[in-house]
């Protein structure tokens, strides 16, 4: 199996003609993505590579059947976009687009919130990939192959270095999952964890964290109460220096807290071994798992 996205997704891309959207909405496409449509306000009636594109989602699902959207317009338009889509009825959202206000962020996460049926991924993320299944937003897919670990990380760039480092000792995935790091995302550590808890496909879950805020800590407590399968941890950020953004929005350290090494110590503390580098955290897949 896999989490989130696999042959059943059919995918809604908004923003599919604009060069980003159209790329990588190509890219997925020729992965076996099935990209059933695109979104976008009056261009409805044209294709983009023989995918229809329609002026609203609700036109999509109701045409197509599109159950999964991903979100490529640029960031003053997301947040209504992530709406428009959960409002069609499409229960899955993943949003690529970086630089949405964190004002934007909030209002989509109180509203999903409250209508309680509906997943958000993202924003500023890469997107899911389930290997050999389907690929929705940029990770590049080509170097990582179905198997039996599970993904999930706050950083684009480290969820291809981790899953490079796995791949490379043999290891193929369930499914892979960037999360994002603004400070308001709409899934947490805990939300994929716990899918990959009930996946009967992933055997070993890797947790990619980074310094600032609590997601790691909240993650750790989660893990020791509620977790039966063995978990890898790595924080980005040991030498950063305190204080600094560090590329994320969220990746802010204050004081002592949000620290790598304080992040380090309550994942460790809780039984989650935490590699100090992503060939680190192959070495302990390897211990834990063989190969």
């Amino acid at each position: 199996m896999s989490i989130l996205v696999d042959n059943d997704t059919r995918l809604c891309v908004s923003g599919i003609t604009g060069r980003e959207g159209t790329f990588h909405a190509m890219n997925n496409k020729r992965y076996g993505t099935n990209v059933v449509a695109g979104v976008t306000p009056g261009k409805e009636g044209q294709d983009v590579e023989g995918v229809p594109v329609f002026n609203t989602f609700a036109h999509a699902v109701a045409e197509r059947g599109a159950n999964t959207a991903m979100i490529f317009v640029p960031p003053r338009f997301a947040a209504d976009s992530i709406l428009e889509a959960a409002d069609a009825g499409i229960k899955l959202v993943i949003a690529i687009t970086e630089g949405i206000p964190a004002h934007d962020e909030l209002r989509v996460y109180t509203h999903l919130k409250r209508a309680g049926d509906v997943r958000l991924v993202g924003p500023n993320c890469p997107g899911i990939l389930s290997p050999g299944k389907a690929n929705v937003g940029i990770i590049p897919a080509a170097f990582f192959k179905e198997g039996n670990v599970g993904v999930v990380s706050r950083s684009g760039t480290l969820t291809y270095q981790i899953g490079n480092e796995l791949a490379q000792r043999g290891f193929g995935n369930s499914s892979i999952v960037g999360i994002g790091g603004d400070p308001v995302p709409g899934s947490s550590f805990i939300d994929i964890i716990e899918l990959f808890e009930q996946d009967p496909q992933t055997e070993l879950i890797v947790m990619s964290g980074e310094i600032g805020g609590s997601a790691e800590e909240e993650a750790a407590e989660y893990i020791a109460a509620s977790v039966s399968k063995p978990v890898v941890g790595y924080i980005a950020g040991f030498t950063a220096p305190p204080g600094k953004t560090m590329g994320h929005a969220g990746a802010i350290v204050s004081g002592t807290q949000g620290t790598a090494a304080a992040k380090a110590e309550a994942l460790e503390s809780r039984g989650v071994r935490v590699g100090r580098t992503p060939t680190q955290v192959a070495d302990i897949a390897v211990e834990i798992l063989g190969g």
